[in-house]
């Protein structure tokens, strides 16, 4: 009897290239969260994978109704939902072999995928379990900041790089060098954000870089930084923090909010996000492969 009882299954497709009802809207109601989604929605020209940059999955109750969402792709990126929905995408990806880095979301979300294609998928690397969402709506109490940031310009990408690779190396535990086609990847991911005016920077007199920090997604809800770093060696002089503050203020009058995530585990970061008002709204997770 308890089996007739039991509600028929999500069902998982997906998303039709042509027909975007209800993506907008389940994106749009976790919007700090979503901001990479948003971002990858309002630039491709149709919800194609090849413009999307992966897949659009559809988590989809028995009523038709549209109750949870992931795009897959270099990330795989969950979207809304609940247990059901979590569990029946991730038994939809189950099956396929692995095509992402990583997984990021809500922590819960993360957790759920995880549950289901931790049985088939190989091992990860690492998991950061608990990773703040923080978000700052205003910049009354930010400090003046640094006077030496800038946008970085085309020409000095060259200079930009290192810094940017060593950041990345840093963060994610592994170099954007390690294979040909990585390296040459990530060269056109950080020249698109110093093109778009979005990488920042303070070169030093002999044009090496002793902070960068990006502006990377975009919405109308949000931007979020990330990148954030400082040359070892001159941590804990309050450079990030006057540096930080100057990105923060021009994020502010792109969006009207500015976000960034930060592993727990990272005490000094946490404190300066502390110090310049950023407040937690969120916990995600990542999982890198």
């Amino acid at each position: 009897m308890s089996s007739l009882l039991r509600p028929p299954p999500v069902r998982v497709e997906a998303v039709n290239p042509r027909a975007s009802a209800g993506i907008a809207a389940l994106v749009d109601a976790d919007p700090i969260v979503n901001v990479v989604v948003t971002a990858r929605l309002r630039s491709a020209r149709s919800l194609d994978p090849r413009h999307l940059g992966g897949a659009l999955l559809a988590a989809r109750a028995p009523s038709g109704e549209l109750t949870g969402a992931a795009l897959y792709g270099g990330n795989l990126l969950p979207v809304g939902g609940g247990p059901e929905e979590w569990r029946a995408l991730g038994g939809h990806l189950a099956g396929t072999r692995r095509a992402c880095s990583s997984i990021i979301g809500r922590s819960a979300a993360v957790e759920g995928m995880w549950e289901v294609l931790g049985r088939s998928w190989d091992a990860p690397r690492a998991i950061r379990a608990v990773q703040p969402l923080l978000v700052l709506d205003r910049d009354d109490d930010l400090p003046r900041g640094d006077g030496r940031v800038r946008p970085v310009r085309g020409g000095e990408i060259d200079r930009y790089l290192p810094a940017a690779a060593a950041m990345f190396t840093e963060e994610l535990g592994q170099s954007p060098y390690r294979t040909t086609g990585a390296a040459a990847d990530y060269r056109r991911r950080v020249a698109g954000l110093i093109d778009a005016g979005r990488a920042f920077a303070i070169f030093d007199g002999a044009g090496e870089v002793v902070f960068k920090a990006d502006i990377g997604a975009t919405s109308r809800h949000t931007c979020q930084v990330q990148g954030v770093w400082v040359r070892p060696g001159q941590r804990g002089q309050g450079i990030g923090t006057a540096a930080l503050a100057a990105v923060l203020r021009h994020a502010l009058t792109l969006a009207p909010t500015v976000s960034l995530y930060v592993n727990d585990f990272n005490a000094p970061a946490r404190r300066m996000y502390a110090r310049l008002g950023l407040r937690r709204v969120a916990t995600l997770s990542t999982i890198l492969f």
